[in-house]
């Protein structure tokens, strides 16, 4: 007998439409279905037959024998049902049907392998994930907080060499932009993992001592250090970022001039790289500094920290209540579900009874005044007499009355709150920079009444600076006659504006501020404004006579 070519699946020469916003949607939802099937893991084992290959396209019978090689639960699957699973995993998007062509010696063959088919990239990814949740054990991830050291470092060297004549090398530049960006996701992966991770823990309310105790090590150590380090390099990270800014446009470009990778393909949707998109750099961006008013992922790290704190507090708040008794503890609890689990259905009733005093009763859901609180274990006979409610009382319904009143809108105020602080957030800088430049020469500028402000303010804290410096050096020289006082050097900065201010004291000389509010004279004083150093002057002086 001829071998007969028989085609698959005939193909139809008119396109699909496309879909809607709400249609695409739901077929990609459609391919997590099979995974809430009553036979999901005979759906899974076929699944993890069709990603073991590469473009391959596989018949039932295929399937059937690498599922009994594989063995577990799809290894008993009849073909009738396995052919069933599989036109319903094409009918969720999971897979496709193969477009080869099928030679068969005879029909009974033909029937058996006329239906091939091969994996989607919308089921591999599915799937993949699936795998991850399966392979993940219930155990708390490390944070790789070397990484953001390395992002820092990263960081500086780009700016670094963007800034230089000629720029930095195309393929040098893609090297460092696409390591960076593997080092950060890897670095807020196991971030978000670990908070998860404790966010389920301290959610708890039956740990025991030995639980706790290990908990509340994990917590003021371990995430202190996290803390510490996140908050010691997030400004670090932001001046980088800021310096990297006005060059990344020209350095994208330059990128994609150098090494287009799919996207050089007309009429192929591709997801870019990781740092190739202008938008992935504002992520970057937005994860250490607040650049649209609704905060930084640092300030959701801190506010998470002191979230698990008041968690653990309530847990050590529980755990002294229950030691003093006027709670049920842990243990007494299991004991008593394991008398339910055990009981007849009538026996349990009388358990609830002789365990919490619960009676049958007419009318539930009447809450208690909200100023009276009554213990769980107050049995209802002898605890306190809740009012019941006319319309409960006389017309059996508990429907509230009237039109409910409407949830008041607060984005106005909250919107005119973000706008007035950023302008007096931006008024501040701007005192900042005019201060700067009126350093050396104060006596022939009129300043602003912020710029005044802001200088008065630096003053105050340099001067105190120095007094609390005199009284440490006074005690530690009492005996020797060092009563003198001589302000050397005092000094206060600014670290958000960036602004630094030193006070030398000089015999005869004497400094006039001149301002809108009027004219203010320092004598013996000379003021010097500029911007913040890398590092403090530890070395400076300031004493104050």
């Amino acid at each position: 007998m001829d071998e007969p070519s028989l085609g698959t699946r005939p193909q139809s020469d008119d396109a699909p439409s496309a879909p809607s916003g709400d249609d695409e949607a739901r077929r990609r939802l459609d391919a997590y279905a099979y995974l809430s099937a009553p036979e999901r893991l005979e759906y899974v084992a076929v699944m993890r037959v069709f990603c073991g290959t590469l473009l391959a396209d596989l018949a039932v019978p295929d399937v059937v024998a690498k599922l009994g090689e594989a063995g577990g639960a799809g290894a008993g699957i009849d073909v009738e049902t396995l052919t069933a699973r599989l036109e319903q995993l094409e009918r969720w998007g999971n897979l496709l049907r193969g477009s080869h062509t099928v030679k068969a010696s005879s029909i009974t063959e033909y029937q058996r392998s006329r239906a091939r088919y091969q994996l989607s990239r919308l089921g591999e990814r599915v799937q993949r994930d699936a795998d991850g949740v399966l392979a993940e054990v219930d155990a708390a991830r490390e944070v790789s907080s070397e990484l953001l050291g390395l992002v820092e470092r990263g960081l500086r060297e780009l700016a670094g060499s963007v800034g230089e004549p000629g720029g930095i090398a195309p393929q040098d530049g893609l090297e460092r932009v696409s390591t960076l960006f593997v080092q950060f996701a890897e670095f807020a992966d196991s971030v978000r993992d670990f908070y998860a991770y404790l966010g389920q823990v301290l959610a708890r309310y039956d740990l025991d001592s030995a639980e706790y105790q290990g908990f509340k090590e994990l917590l003021l150590d371990y995430v202190e250090a996290i803390t510490e380090d996140v908050a010691f390099r997030a400004p670090r990270i932001s001046a980088a970022l800021d310096a990297l800014w006005p060059h990344l446009p020209a350095l994208l470009a330059r990128l994609d001039a150098h090494a287009q990778g799919l996207s050089g393909v007309s009429g192929l949707s591709v997801q870019r790289s990781r740092g190739r998109e202008f938008a992935d750099w504002e992520g970057l961006r937005g994860w250490f500094s607040d650049i649209d008013g609704q905060g930084s992922q640092v300030g959701q790290l801190r506010d998470a920290t002191l979230r698990a704190l008041q968690s653990l507090l309530a847990n050590a708040k529980r755990m002294l209540r229950s030691a003093t008794g006027e709670m049920s503890r842990r243990r007494d609890l299991l004991r008593l579900a394991r008398w339910f689990d055990e009981a007849a259905p009538q026996d349990a009733h009388d358990i609830a009874v002789a365990a919490f005093g619960l009676y049958g009763a007419r009318h539930l859901g009447v809450p208690p005044a909200t100023d009276e609180a009554v213990p769980a274990y107050t049995s209802w006979w002898t605890g306190p007499v809740v009012e019941v409610p006319v319309a409960l009382r006389e017309r059996g319904s508990r429907a509230q009355r009237g039109r409910t009143a409407s949830v008041e809108d607060h984005s106005a105020q909250k919107e005119r709150l973000r706008k007035a602080a950023r302008e007096r957030a931006a008024a501040r800088r701007a005192a900042a920079d005019e201060l700067r430049s009126a350093s050396g020469r104060f006596d022939g500028v009129r300043l602003t009444s912020a710029a005044l402000s802001l200088l008065l303010e630096l003053l105050a804290t340099a001067l105190g600076n120095a007094q609390l410096k005199r009284r440490a050096d006074a005690a530690g020289a009492a005996g020797e006659g060092a009563a003198g006082f001589a302000l050397d050097e005092a000094w206060s900065e600014d670290a958000d504006l960036g602004i630094r201010l030193t006070v030398h004291r000089t015999a005869g000389a004497h400094t006039l501020l001149r301002s809108a509010d009027g004219d203010l004279r320092l004598d013996e004083l000379e003021l010097a404004v500029g911007r913040t150093s890398a590092t403090a002057d530890g070395g400076a002086r300031a004493s104050v006579s």
